[in-house]
């Protein structure tokens, strides 16, 4: 008997142009100046049609727009995507549609156009306000640009807007990075994302990496962060998510609860439970967007069932991000596998003082959100040992 409970379904889209990469960039992205916005619209809607098999039965709870820079589309783009994809599947009665917008290249009049088409969730990669730090990083917008993003957003009818910060930024300094933060207050957002910059590989930064501040001085920075954040209303609910009452990000919390996620576009990744089978499919689309849009063949590729050893692993990456963790039953319910599989592993880390439970829930302690790293590498050793 299968111990998998359907779970929450979601929709993520890929546009994969930018008009010009930055250099920490690793996502599935692509400069481009002449965007070819039906050609890409038709290659998604066939797309789609291939991804209804796997709804059963569900409604969607959200649609993530990301990128690339999804704000490089037109409002009629996204007019005709969503209104074809609420032809073909229910949408949950409060829906949260997400766009990720760069603030270089929107105004006004185009948010106005993304309200209309019913996308009511801004994410505003800002990154920094301070213009040797958006120099640096490589960004085409200005700190006045991102200002101004910001106001127009609400000004269109956005209530509920996120503004995406880094710190550890090169050369930064603590007050620099609260700066940051208390900018991005004044604007008024409802959610903020402020991690600290990482250096990732196939990205220009990792062959030319730059001068981040030492690990105390960043350690420093998120405290003074954290504390700032907290005064101001905003919740720290995962480890680098900060939100105000009611204001968690739908989407991304479907990801760290491990639900069900639907992909379109060059490059999306899915994962989808199949009861009916007693097992979990990741699979991910063709990257490169001209051969994407060309459809020879399956845009599907690599497909795979996840191995038990997988699943644990993978339930734990994303439900210990939340600082809450999750509930003690959801690991049956996600997983298909019974709480004991895992009993050893969280009765070692408990006893190293990274894990707790309570409240029926596995959450990392302070001490494990702290040193997060260290707890995802140790289940990840001890996954790797569950029997198949």
């Amino acid at each position: 008997m299968s111990l998998f409970v359907l779970p929450p379904l979601s929709l993520y889209v890929h546009l994969p142009w930018c008009v010009r990469k930055c250099p920490y960039c690793d996502f599935n992205s692509h400069e481009r100046s002449d965007i070819p916005e039906q050609a890409y619209l038709k290659a998604l809607l066939e797309d789609w049609q291939t991804e209804l098999a796997h709804v059963q039965g569900r409604a969607l709870q959200s649609i993530f727009f990301g990128g690339g820079t999804p704000s490089l589309m037109s409002g009629d783009f996204y007019h005709q995507l969503i209104a074809a994809l609420r032809s073909t599947i229910d949408f949950a009665d409060d829906i949260e549609i997400t766009l990720e917008a760069n603030p270089g290249t929107v105004e006004q009049g185009r948010f106005e156009q993304y309200r209309a088409a019913g996308i009511n969730r801004l994410s505003i990669g800002v990154q920094s306000f301070n213009p040797a730090h958006l120099h640096k990083l490589g960004r085409i917008h200005s700190s006045n640009e991102a200002i101004v993003a910001a106001e127009s957003a609400r000004q269109a009818g956005f209530d509920n807007f996120n503004l995406d910060l880094m710190h550890g930024l090169p050369q930064q300094s603590t007050a620099q990075a609260l700066e940051d933060i208390e900018q991005a207050l004044a604007l008024q957002p409802t959610h903020l994302s402020w991690y600290e910059l990482t250096i990732e590989p196939n990205t220009a930064f990792f062959h030319q990496p730059p001068e981040q501040p030492d690990g105390d001085a960043m350690a420093d920075t998120e405290e003074a962060g954290f504390a700032l954040l907290a005064q101001h209303g905003f919740q720290r609910y995962e480890i680098s998510a900060f939100a105000q009452a009611g204001r968690n990000a739908r989407h991304n919390m479907n990801y760290w609860l491990f639900g069900d996620y639907l992909a379109i576009g060059a490059g999306a990744h899915g994962k989808i439970t199949q009861p009916q089978h007693n097992h979990i499919m990741r699979y991910q689309k063709t990257r490169q967007p001209d051969a994407y849009m060309n459809g020879q063949g399956s845009r599907s590729r690599q497909p795979r069932q996840l191995a038990p050893e997988e699943l644990t692993l993978e339930y734990f990456l994303n439900t210990l991000r939340l600082v809450e963790g999750a509930p003690t039953e959801l690991f049956s319910a996600r997983t298909g596998q019974p709480l004991c599989v895992a009993e050893d592993l969280l009765r070692r880390m408990g006893t190293d003082h990274l894990l707790s439970m309570r409240n029926a829930h596995i959450q990392c302690s302070a001490l494990g959100l702290q040193h997060l790293n260290t707890v995802l590498a140790k289940i990840e050793s001890a996954a790797a040992r569950i029997p198949q």
